[in-house]
Formats: C-alpha cells, sequence, structure tokens
C-alpha cells in the first residue's frame, strides 16, 4: 500500500530521542558511556539472543516500557530534562553536619556521606540510605528528606556512593553472584561502611536499619539476608526480591517480572532467570512498590514480602502470621494499600505498601531529588516510624582488626 504524497512524515526530535535511549538504558544498568546507538545495539543483542521479537512484541514492550526516569515536577514530553541539582529550597535544610568520607577493604573502595544532627540522641540509631542507579548522595538526600527526619529523631544517616568504576551507570551490582554473598562484594563494602561508622559514633549497634531505592533496595535485602546480625532492620522501595537474577540479562528479566518477561517481549520471556532465593533470615523488613512502575515491575515488590513471610513463617515452626489490611489516600491524593504482618507476640515484623497509579519513583520524596513522587504518601517517615518501633536486635560491637576497617578519610562539610 502506498503512502498518499500529500501526507508528511512527522517531525522528531533526534536529541530528544537520544536523551530517551540514553535514560532508559541507564534505568536498567547498562554501560552508557559509550554512544547510545551502541548501548541501544548491545541491549538489542541481548535480547535477541534468546529469540528475535516480532512486531506485535515490540509494540507491546513500547507501550508498557518507561524511557524516561519519573521525576517529580519534570514535564514528561518528547525528551529528557536536565537532571536538577539537589537544593533544600522546598524545605528547611537539616542544621546538622553531612560529611565525606571513604572506606577501603580488599572488595575495593567507596565513598560515603555521613549525616550527624545537630541534636543526637543518647546512643542514636543509624539509617543506610542506598540510592539507585544515576543518583548520588546529596540527590538521595535531598529526595527522600531522611536528613530532616534524622534531625527530628536524632538517628545519624549514611549514605554509601556507587562507584562509577563499579557500574557505570552508579547502580548497586545486586545481580552479580559476587554481590550477593557476605564478605564479598559490594555487602561487605556497605557493612564495612556500617562497621566504620560504629567505630567512630557512639550509635545504638542493636538499632541499624538498612533501606533504598531500586538497585540499591535490592542491595538493602542482600544486606539483610547476608548480615543479619548488623541489621535491625530493612526497608526497600521498588527492589526486588533476593537472588532474582545473576547476570544483566537475567537483570533485566526479573526487573520486568520474571519468566513473563519485559511486557510481553517473548525474548525476554524466554531468558532463564535465577530461581529466586528463599531467604534464611527472619530480619523485619518494609516494602514500599508502585503498581504502575514498569522499570520494576511490582511483582518484585511481592515477592520480597513472600521471601520475608516464609522466612518469619520457618524462624516460628511455620505459624501463619496475621495479616491487617487497611486502604487509604496520602495528602497528595495518591491511593495506597498497606498490610501488616503480625507475630504472636503482637510484633509487626513485615509491611507492604502498594501505592497506587505510582511509578519508579521514591512516594512522598521531596522534588528537590531525582525519582521521586511528591503525591504518594511518606516513604521515609513511615519506614522510619517502622524502624524506630522495632525491637533492639543485631550487633556491630567488633573490633577495627576483625572487621578490616581503615582510618576514614573524612571532609567536615555543614548543609
Amino acid at each position: 500500500m502506498k503512502t498518499p504524497s500529500s501526507i508528511r512524515a512527522p517531525s522528531f526530535d533526534a536529541h530528544a530521542i537520544d536523551g530517551s535511549i540514553h535514560s532508559g538504558l541507564a534505568s536498567g544498568g547498562f554501560d552508557t558511556t559509550v554512544s547510545p546507538l551502541t548501548t541501544l545495539l548491545r541491549y538489542w543483542s541481548a535480547l535477541c539472543s534468546a529469540g528475535m521479537p516480532t512486531t506485535e512484541d515490540v509494540a507491546l514492550a513500547s507501550e508498557n516500557l518507561d524511557v524516561a526516569p519519573r521525576v517529580a515536577g519534570v514535564r514528561q514530553g518528547a525528551g529528557v530534562e536536565p537532571a536538577r541539582q539537589p537544593s533544600m529550597s522546598d524545605s528547611q535544610a537539616p542544621a546538622g553536619t553531612f560529611d565525606s568520607c571513604d572506606y577501603t577493604n580488599r572488595a575495593g573502595t567507596r565513598a560515603y556521606k555521613l549525616y550527624v544532627p545537630a541534636r543526637i540522641a543518647a546512643s542514636p540509631p543509624l539509617v543506610v540510605m542506598l540510592h539507585g542507579c544515576s543518583q548520588f548522595a546529596d540527590d538521595f538526600a535531598a529526595g527522600t528528606r531522611m536528613n530532616q527526619l534524622a534531625e527530628e529523631h536524632g538517628f545519624l544517616v549514611v549514605y554509601p556512593e556507587q562507584a562509577t568504576s563499579a557500574n557505570p551507570s552508579k547502580c548497586w551490582n545486586w545481580f552479580e553472584a559476587k554481590d550477593q554473598e557476605r564478605g564479598s562484594g559490594e555487602p561487605s563494602l556497605i557493612a564495612g561502611i556500617v562497621l566504620d561508622v560504629a567505630a567512630h559514633h557512639r550509635i545504638d549497634a542493636r538499632r541499624i536499619f538498612v533501606t533504598g531505592l531500586s538497585s540499591g533496595a535490592a542491595m538493602a535485602v542482600i544486606l539483610g539476608e547476608t548480615y543479619p546480625e548488623l541489621f535491625a532492620g530493612v526497608g526497600a522501595h521498588s527492589g526486588l526480591p533476593y537472588r532474582s537474577a545473576r547476570d544483566i540479562l537475567s537483570a533485566m528479566a526479573a526487573m520486568k517480572g520474571g519468566r513473563s518477561g519485559i511486557a510481553g517481549l517473548k525474548a525476554a520471556s524466554a531468558v532463564k532467570t535465577a530461581p529466586r532465593s528463599k531467604l534464611a533470615r527472619a530480619v523485619p523488613i518494609i516494602v514500599f512498590h508502585g503498581d504502575r512502575d514498569h522499570t520494576v515491575q511490582h511483582t518484585n515488590g511481592a515477592e520480597i514480602v513472600q521471601q520475608a513471610a516464609n522466612a518469619h513463617s520457618a524462624a516460628v515452626g511455620g505459624a501463619a502470621p496475621r495479616i491487617s489490611n487497611e486502604r487509604g489516600t496520602s495528602a497528595g491524593g495518591r491511593r495506597y494499600s498497606r498490610a501488616v504482618h503480625v507475630d504472636a507476640k503482637g510484633q509487626p515484623h513485615i509491611e507492604a505498601w502498594t501505592v497506587h497509579g505510582a511509578g519508579h519513583a521514591w512516594s512522598g520524596g521531596s522534588a528537590s531529588g531525582t525519582y521521586t513522587d511528591d503525591s504518594g504518601p511518606d516513604a521515609s517517615a513511615e519506614m522510619v516510624r517502622f524502624f524506630l518501633a522495632l525491637p533492639r536486635a543485631g550487633s556491630a560491637r567488633r573490633s577495627c582488626r576483625e572487621s578490616g576497617i581503615t582510618s576514614p578519610r573524612c571532609t567536615h562539610a555543614n548543609k
């Protein structure tokens, strides 16, 4: 069929398309330091290795994949606007100090920032915040407003930062086998940072918590499994269950829902994904996930909850928890569902939040940071509430020699 000569092809913005491709591939952990075309071809090649997708498959995928990042307050049009620098313009700047440090062990070196509030509780808790792909400490702190909550409650906050040498898109490598084990890779580095902070500050060793977004959430789940004596609670926002992938290809399939693949794309569904291992450790956990998240499908959040539920049930001889469900609407108009799992003593050990209509973004976050949705319930406040209500557990009391801690190199900076 010939196209009528009177119909003109729509114009397009090459720079906008290039930016959208770059953002989408970066969110999946692909190396975008090379040209976008080269990166896209690598991604397409990986998919085609499992079977060439049809035109119908591609159409289905294009309707369901998020290419541009979901960032609250940024217009989502044909292109992607430049990332904004974090600012405290929408809220009062915290009065404490934000120190830049680094930590080294046999697995390498990672930078981190430590927030110490102006007023510290006696033997304060510590919250570990793991950013998502393309983010960094200041960005994540601004978007989650966790430092403001630290001022309110008197706890310390540490923000480990992924190195571009370890992942060009700054994603935590949750899909690598060496980064899923105790005593190796990134889990050992993050645990070492925690011990580093514990060695130089009088924190409550039984009240150390870890949470994260996206790849950071997946790594938080790994840390709860590999260092259960260190962490009293875990938070996972838009993350994935433990050992849900073994490499970048299975990671992409896992993000899109496992064997169902990328929203109907047969190539991804043909990938043999790693089995989603059961958790051996019953560490309390709070999970947030948007049900319109097309970067990391909501089914992943449900599987994190199921893993945790199985571990807690096994820890008490198979007894089923009491589960209460509630629905509500946030001040910003976003509907949500919350399920609370309570043990025989009445202590909540799992909270599962589904934020209806939300994408791949931190619920209730500030527009000062990237990947935030300011219309949802406040994930930061809910996580802090959940953490601080937990019984004290774990221990970070180890000698520097025992844990391999080196002297920190810190630069003091007021924020």
